[in-house]
């Protein structure tokens, strides 16, 4: 089996110990970061030696960044970071790794929330879609991995915080996310799980919402369709740490 993990860690210095210690614990083969909030310089040195990982950052001092952790088991050498031209606020880093016999481009990726600039988020989230696009006529096989700031139906958001109009839920950000699965992608834990209406990856850190499971589902593990064929298995880590979102992670035969 091959782990592929996403995690949206809300602040990777407050985190540290909590990261470590899931890694330990679940050594994912890739594990994608999301908010980690610090520059590589801000870090310090256990987080830039992990041991057993290649580990890549992309971030800049208190805000968004994303990082990419590859398993030495699985990448002779440390893979290079991509950063896509569409990229701002250090909100998208892509390495190229073997799995198995192919070589896949994964993504970790923030997506604006959109509170501050809907747009942006409309902007950024079509211009992922059309890297996608560009992939797919390549046949260059995709994960993308992370925090995408969307819940795909009404069933992936608690009937308790559902409201008209919400940022997050709209009609025209849902209609770029289902078109960017369009570009051969699949929604792996949805496909595994697709008559679980409890499944959700945020929580509102307010009223117990974790612990009563009142969430939104908006981390994603998008596999290329050949990809996707190969998923056995995936859990959400609603137990896992203080970040208000939990750890995903997929196995791949």
């Amino acid at each position: 089996m091959i782990r592929i993990a996403t995690w949206n860690v809300n602040g990777i210095r407050a985190r540290q110990a909590e990261l470590l210690s899931w890694l330990a614990a679940e050594r994912p083969d890739v594990a994608c970061l999301q908010e980690i909030k610090a520059s590589i310089d801000q870090l310090p040195f256990e987080l830039r030696d992990i041991e057993g990982y290649w580990t890549g950052w992309h971030g800049e001092k208190g805000y968004s960044g994303v990082g990419v952790l590859v398993s030495k088991s699985l990448a002779p050498t440390a893979p290079p970071l991509d950063h896509p031209a569409f990229d701002f606020e250090q909100r998208i880093a892509v390495i190229a790794v073997a799995l198995g016999d192919r070589v896949v481009r994964v993504a970790s990726v923030y997506v604006p929330n959109g509170g501050r600039d809907y747009q942006a988020k409309l902007r950024f989230l079509g211009a992922l879609d059309t890297w996608a696009e560009d992939a797919a006529r390549d046949g260059q096989p995709l994960l993308i991995c992370g925090d995408l700031n969307v819940a795909r139906h009404e069933r992936d958001v608690h009937p308790k915080e559902r409201k008209p109009n919400q940022i997050g839920t709209r009609p025209d950000e849902r209609e770029v996310f289902e078109r960017l699965l369009s570009r051969n992608l699949v929604d792996v834990c949805r496909e595994l799980d697709p008559d679980n209406d409890g499944l959700f990856t945020w929580w509102a850190p307010w009223r117990n919402l974790r612990q009563r499971n009142i969430g939104w589902r908006i981390d994603y593990v998008l596999a290329s369709q050949p990809l996707a064929a190969r998923a056995a298995s995936f859990r959400v880590g609603r137990d896992v740490g203080t970040s208000d979102h939990g750890p995903v992670v997929v196995e791949f035969a």
